[in-house]
């Protein structure tokens, strides 16, 4: 595919010299896709720099600055309570801004008698909170899956077939795509062939991918355009056979071979992608998202879109570690600006568990001859460690299973020494072998964990392990403790976009229904002034973010989220009734609901 021409944008270099060491998404007809909420984009232009912050007598926070004209601000905002998430966790009623950045925090009269404004903007009863931050997401993947059939929530193999044809029906094409099935809510639990999806499609194309993006059933057509028959091997992927032919069934690098033959999506497609992911998620409350696996001409349009107040979210692109990725971006050093950070890399060092893709240092209880697979090479991995460190990026890698925990924290110490601030991140971190886990502390990687992904795999995960190895999964309390912080996304969509689900399952460890009644695993619940922590100003922080963004603190962003519930005080049956009623990036509404 060709790159994006277009000038790179006016990016802040990071100096990593002086670096310190570290001391209601609806179904739609036919589909279930989630339907497009109403938002606005008006974005206000100017970045002023960071500005320094004291405490000042009285019950204000607010930035030092003199003169007369620091009286005056663009808007205040004022609500039943704001929520700082500051080192102190401090509250406030209103917040002042001016040029997209908060001004001061403090009490409505004080605030009201230290400024004038242009604006006032009271949201009357309701809760402010730093914007919300997805540290680990597929946004555009996201974007794409809207124009494609909506699998999610399927009974059956059955019915999975019969949404790809109404989707075809719909929208005809040579080539057919569609995710979200998960065999584990069928009955029987178990992978289905391609035989149907062939009687069903004896021309076109078909690649219908599963929940966690690790699997997928390809039809013959397919796997004919992919080159794969009985004899294909792929390291690090897995082409399964029966009666001596595929079956359809591919894990893993197998899922990519198959990905790589479709035709690439033209501008166009990226473009509404991009702007129907960013919809939803300012709907979900989020003013942030980390884009897992980023191609170069994806990362030059999310700067183009940007530049052009199309794309009003803030995006940190972890980038795939491909040549042109390394020849083009690595040697311009980490590189930052209002709405596009990119700095890190993102490499797979295995697949998921409810592929059983997952690599185990034991073999899976379900599956005895099975270890799972690992889906990159060591070497290779080296490679990219000495990359990111010689050039100041960041290594985010995705390892679920503890035996690639093992594997990529190996790499990690052949590169990091202790007490090093270079926020190397392990992607998941599902399992965890006990000898392992205070590596994380002593070589200060972060883990970027997804707490939805517990209580999604609750209900059969202990068959995958058996009861032996239940302690090591999804033991975030443990992680948390390692480095005392930790970054919760929720890697949509292979789960829901919303970061509220992810602090319910955090906080509570229980599903949707409110089950099971006293949590799975419930002693490794964060609290709730963690799990809030962990979705703004600790994503914040894995991201190299936190002096412009997380909480709301004079100098920073003014970015936030307005909820109708308080979560940190109200109660839990409160808080799975919360409701967003409207998010802000630089001060000016993207979403917004009647107060």
């Amino acid at each position: 595919m060709g790159t994006t021409s277009f000038s790179i944008p006016t990016w802040r270099r990071r100096d990593t010299s002086t670096a310190r060491t570290r001391s209601p998404f609806s179904p739609s007809s036919g589909t279930n896709r989630p339907s497009e909420p109403r938002s606005s984009f008006s974005v206000k232009k100017g970045s002023p720099a960071g500005l320094p912050f004291s405490f000042c007598p009285g019950n204000v926070i607010v930035s030092s600055m003199e003169g007369s004209s620091s009286r005056k601000v663009d808007t205040i905002i004022s609500a039943r309570r704001i929520y700082s998430v500051d080192g102190q966790f401090s509250t406030a009623e209103s917040m002042a801004l001016r040029d997209g950045r908060i001004v001061a925090l403090g009490g409505r009269e004080d605030i009201e008698a230290a400024f004038h404004a242009a604006r006032r903007i009271d949201l009357g009863e309701s809760f402010v909170y730093p914007g919300f931050m997805d540290p680990h997401c597929h946004f555009l993947s996201y974007g794409y899956l809207l124009q494609r059939a909506w699998l999610f929530g399927t009974k059956s193999w059955e019915e999975t077939v019969a949404r790809l044809v109404a989707h075809h029906a719909e929208q005809p094409g040579a080539w057919v795509q569609g995710r979200g099935w998960d065999q584990n809510k069928w009955s029987p639990a178990q992978f289905p062939t391609n035989e149907l999806l062939d009687r069903a499609f004896p021309r076109e194309a078909v690649l219908a991918i599963r929940v966690d993006g690790h699997a997928a059933i390809a039809n013959s057509a397919a796997l004919a355009a992919a080159g794969i028959d009985a004899s294909t091997t792929i390291e690090g992927g897995t082409v399964a056979i029966s009666g001596g032919k595929p079956s359809g069934l591919l894990l893993d690098n197998a899922v990519d071979r198959v990905r790589d033959a479709i035709p690439p999506p033209g501008e166009a497609t990226m473009r509404k992608a991009l702007l129907a992911a960013q919809r939803n998620c300012f709907a979900a409350g989020l003013t942030s998202v980390s884009n897992a696996g980023t191609e170069m001409h994806e990362a030059l349009l999310f700067g183009k879109m940007g530049g052009e107040a199309a794309l009003s979210i803030r995006i940190y692109a972890m980038l795939a570690p491909t040549k042109e990725n390394i020849e083009f971006f690595a040697s311009r050093g980490p590189l930052a600006g209002d709405r596009l950070t990119i700095r890190s890399f993102k490499m797979f060092a295995d697949g998921a568990l409810g592929s059983r893709g997952a690599r185990l240092l034991e073999p899976y209880a379900d599956d005895p001859e099975n270890l799972g697979l690992f889906t990159l090479d060591p070497a290779e991995l080296d490679r990219v460690c000495r990359v990111a460190r010689a050039c100041g990026f960041q290594m985010n890698v995705h390892a679920i299973g503890d035996a690639a925990a093992r594997l990529v924290l190996d790499a990690y110490e052949r590169h990091l020494e202790p007490g090093n601030d270079l926020r190397w991140r392990i992607e998941h971190a599902q399992l965890v072998h006990d000898d392992d886990l205070p590596r994380f502390g002593r070589l200060g990687v972060i883990p970027s964990i997804q707490t939805t992904h517990a209580t999604s795999d609750m209900a059969w995960i202990e068959f995958r392990l058996g009861a032996s190895r239940m302690g090591r999964a999804h033991r975030y309390r443990d992680l948390l403790t390692q480095n005392g912080w930790i970054a919760n996304g929720s890697d949509f969509p292979i789960e829901m976009i919303e970061p509220l689900r992810g602090f319910r399952s955090a906080v509570f460890r229980k599903d949707d229904e409110g089950l099971p009644a006293g949590g799975f695993q419930p002693l490794q619940a964060l609290s709730r002034v963690e799990a809030l922590r962990a979705m703004t100003i600790w994503a914040a922080r894995a991201n190299f973010e936190e002096e412009n963004r997380g909480s709301l603190e004079p100098g920073k962003w003014a970015d936030f989220t307005v909820l109708d519930t308080d979560i940190i005080e109200g109660d839990e049956d409160s808080i799975y009734k919360a409701q967003i009623h409207s998010v802000a990036v630089a001060g000016e509404f993207t979403f917004e609901t009647p107060i």
